[in-house]
């Protein structure tokens, strides 16, 4: 397979992969399902194989413990799990936002399928916003994600897009109040889910405070400097350890005027900007095998926690 996104859907501006099917805005769940390749199933069967007896005989062997999972269109396989694990089906993540679009105001955006089915997610517009400098607008989103080979439990997640860039950066701080994570033992609810999540709605307004108070947190160039070298750094390297020095020579860059919005006062020479700098780094700059190995990443991955090690940090400079 080319890509690792097996589909996906679009409403708005083209993603930066370029990939996807783009759709005209307030369209029903169904044509987003069809549309963003996510209208199938995910079936189960029991896990077997094939013992060989002698050279003319063999028996089929049922293992109980455990099952396949696979797809309903293609019956391509997808994992190997316990007989304990309860399914997410692609439409579920879809039908999470029915209500929410139906009747609370919220603009699907962008819906699809990682990894060959293994994983599906959707993202939507929740309709708050603020701006913390002039131009400076940053939109609140719900993700909804889930996977069905082990890498995540399905998770609904506050994401902030900064709009002059394009980045994104989870809504996650103070023990990670902006998401609720439902493990694949026990059986997903979507009204638990958005009940525990609109507690959180007031979380919004906590993080974009804290973004504003890294806008007015003032740093020198050395500061910044130190900033990426230790973010950078591997602590498991034996001495002296260095830092990755492409890494390092983009984030300057970025930070330096090179970044998307990098100019803004909100931005530049402060803690906030070098925050909007690794956003921008993680989300397009820096090197993964292909685009959308690079989303995967920043959405779920490697790039999301070095996000969330640059806000912990940024934080800290607060205090």
């Amino acid at each position: 397979m080319a890509h690792h996104v097996e589909n996906m859907a679009y409403v708005g501006q083209t993603p930066w992969h370029g990939l996807g099917n783009q759709l005209s805005t307030n369209q029903p769940i169904e044509v987003w399902q069809q549309q963003a390749g996510m209208d199938w199933d995910i079936k189960e069967a029991p896990v077997q194989f094939m013992d060989t007896v002698d050279d003319t005989q063999s028996r089929l062997i049922t293992f109980p413990q455990s099952k396949v999972l696979y797809r309903s269109d293609t019956q391509t396989p997808l994992s190997v799990v316990s007989q304990r694990y309860q399914v997410v089906q692609p439409r579920e993540i879809l039908e999470f936002y029915r209500d929410l679009t139906e009747v609370s105001g919220f603009q699907l955006e962008t819906a699809g399928v990682l990894k060959g089915g293994r994983k599906v997610w959707a993202l939507a517009r929740t309709g708050h916003s603020a701006t913390i400098q002039a131009n400076d607008v940053t939109n609140a989103y719900v993700l909804l994600a889930t996977a069905c080979d082990g890498t995540m439990a399905t998770t609904a997640q506050f994401t902030a897009v900064r709009v002059v860039c394009n980045n994104t950066l989870a809504v996650a701080i103070d023990d990670c109040k902006g998401a609720v994570k439902i493990r694949h033992n026990t059986t997903f609810d979507p009204d638990a889910v958005k009940r525990q999540l609109g507690i959180s709605v007031s979380h919004w307004d906590t993080f974009m405070y804290r973004l504003k108070l890294l806008s007015e947190r003032k740093v020198k160039h050395a500061e910044a400097e130190s900033f990426f070298r230790q973010l950078f750094t591997d602590p498991g390297q034996t001495s002296p350890a260095k830092p990755n020095e492409h890494a390092m020579t983009k984030t300057l860059a970025i930070y330096d005027g090179q970044g998307r919005g990098a100019e803004l006062g909100s931005s530049k020479g402060t803690a906030l900007g070098l925050l909007n700098t690794i956003t921008e780094f993680v989300d397009h700059e820096r090197r993964a095998h292909n685009r959308d190995n690079r989303l995967d990443s920043a959405w779920f991955g490697h790039g999301a926690a070095i996000k969330q090690q640059a806000l912990d940090r940024t934080l800290a400079m607060l205090a």
